[in-house]
């Protein structure tokens, strides 16, 4: 269970547009033959991959910034990269990917390449392409003066070492001084033995075999090596340590307390970039001021959604609100959305191959017929959303009595229902602007209408859609209910 959900929600839905992380480390290009594998070399033991297709995609620092950008939220890439015609493959998958790429071009060394062959969903090869002996002084003078000038509009910083050179000792020390002046968190993703050059950052995010390395205790005693873990956080003058641990999923270390969120569970292709995944949502949540125990929740989630594909594939908000699907639906309040969140989550349903219906009404004082015709409605796809007129909008359609039910009770109590999935309260005479914003596939009314009467049905036709009219249930209406009670009440 996620704690603090609707935070969560609305992070996802919008509000990370206004976060800023600078990412910081060793930028690199991940290139994928992909093919199929239908017999071995006459020439040697090896099997034959037959190429079909390659692609092209930011690695290490450059998969945490893809990360960032694939939620919502604004990163900005620090590096180094090579002169030479990766670096222009390099820059046009950032650019694509609305980075903002502060790389500095190197003529001594390379850009960092990583060339994958695959076989069907098994990786057969890597050929690795870098050059790690140093980067010149001037370089790196040059990387820090455009971090110093860009730091003070951050909201968090990744350093995402991946021991290519980028990341010196006097880089990481200076980028953490500066940020801890400025109050802006920092998280560190290690490939060195020592943690020594990350003193004073805001968390470390190893996996077990990094934290292994660093405290020389095998990861077989689990124990021993968390109990290990939470003395560096208090020798390194840390918030907390943050240990990724693979299928028993994330432990947050402080200096007096562990907190573990359990892996999601999945089927797994590859692990490649999971803790890419994990530490970009981790700062973004951090930045935004959610408890930690809630960001590693979340990160737990996005990591799950990387590894069931194959291939370095950074997650995307759509995805990871789908993911959180299951939760909304046992929170009745969290399928209640305005206009601009409910965009985005219909965007999230459609990302993943979901229909979606659309039906209204007032739904004052919910009745037998009300539940028959949105269980009705929910048949005819995978997601339905429900508008309800507002109260304001209702009295000028029933009269100064109505509604006997407000808008927000109406909405509460028809979000319990399991078949619906997300409402929206709208003042319009009409849900005729609702429609043309969501542009449902499917519109559903009682069988009081017919396709021509049905607002809407115009178009949704023309963008391919269909209108459905369900069954009434007869001797069912709200008016009914209101003339028998006070019937009754006379009496």
């Amino acid at each position: 269970m996620i704690q603090n959900l609707h935070r969560v929600l609305q992070l996802i839905e919008g509000a990370w547009r206004k976060t800023r992380v600078l990412v910081i480390g060793d930028v690199m290009l991940d290139r994928y033959i992909w093919g199929d594998v239908e017999r071995i070399s006459p020439e040697a033991p090896v099997p034959i991959v037959r190429a079909s297709h390659s692609s092209a995609q930011p690695g290490g620092a450059g998969n945490v910034a893809m990360n960032i950008a694939g939620l919502g939220a604004t990163a900005t890439l620090f590096g180094f990269c090579g002169e030479d015609v990766e670096q222009n493959v390099l820059q046009g998958c950032l650019q694509a990917a609305g980075i903002e790429a502060m790389i500095i071009p190197v003529a001594t060394h390379p850009t960092t390449v990583k060339l994958r062959i695959l076989g069907g969903k098994q990786q057969m090869l890597r050929l690795d392409t870098e050059m790690t002996n140093g980067y010149p002084i001037e370089a790196h003078q040059a990387l820090l003066k455009n971090i110093e000038r860009e730091l003070s509009s951050a909201d968090a910083v990744i350093l995402s070492d991946y021991a290519k050179g980028v990341l010196t000792e006097a880089v990481c020390q200076d980028v953490i001084q500066m940020s801890r002046r400025l109050r802006v968190p920092v998280l560190v993703d290690p490939k060195q033995r020592s943690f020594a050059r990350y003193h004073g950052a805001t968390t470390i995010c190893p996996n077990l075999s990094e934290l292994s390395l660093a405290t020389g205790i095998p990861s077989s005693r689990l124990n021993a090596l968390l109990e290990q873990g939470q003395k560096l956080v208090s020798a390194l003058e840390l918030n907390s340590l943050t240990v990724t641990m693979s299928e028993k999923g994330i432990v947050v270390l402080s200096h007096d307390s562990k907190f573990v969120a359990p892996a999601m569970a999945r089927q797994v292709f590859d692990v490649s970039g999971a803790g890419d995944t994990v530490i970009a949502t981790l700062a973004l949540g951090v930045a935004s001021g959610i408890e930690m125990e809630t960001a590693v929740q979340l990160a737990n989630i996005a990591a799950g959604i990387v590894v069931s594909k194959v291939g370095t594939v950074p997650v995307d908000r759509d995805e990871l609100l789908t993911s959180l699907t299951p939760e909304i639906e046992l929170h009745a309040e969290e399928k209640i959305l305005s206009l601009d969140r409910l965009r985005m989550r219909a965007a999230a349903w459609r990302s993943a191959e979901q229909s979606i219906v659309f039906t209204n009404g007032c739904f004052d004082l919910l009745h037998l017929g009300h539940i028959t015709l949105l269980e009705s409605a929910r048949r005819e796809g995978d997601r339905l959303i429900v508008a309800i007129n507002s109260d304001s909008s209702v009295q000028e359609l029933k009269g100064p009595s109505r509604p006997i039910v407000n808008e927000r009770d109406r909405a509460r109590t028809l979000a319990a229902l399991s078949a619906v999935d997300a409402i929206v309260i709208f003042n319009d005479p009409t849900p005729l602007a609702l429609i043309e914003a969501l542009r449902p596939d499917v519109i559903v009314k009682g069988g009081d209408y017919n396709e021509n009467s049905v607002v809407g049905a115009k178009e949704v036709l023309s963008w391919g859609g269909r209108v459905q009219i369900v069954p009434t249930v007869h001797g069912f209406s709200t008016t009914n209910m209101i003339a028998k009670a006070m019937r009754a009440n006379s009496r």
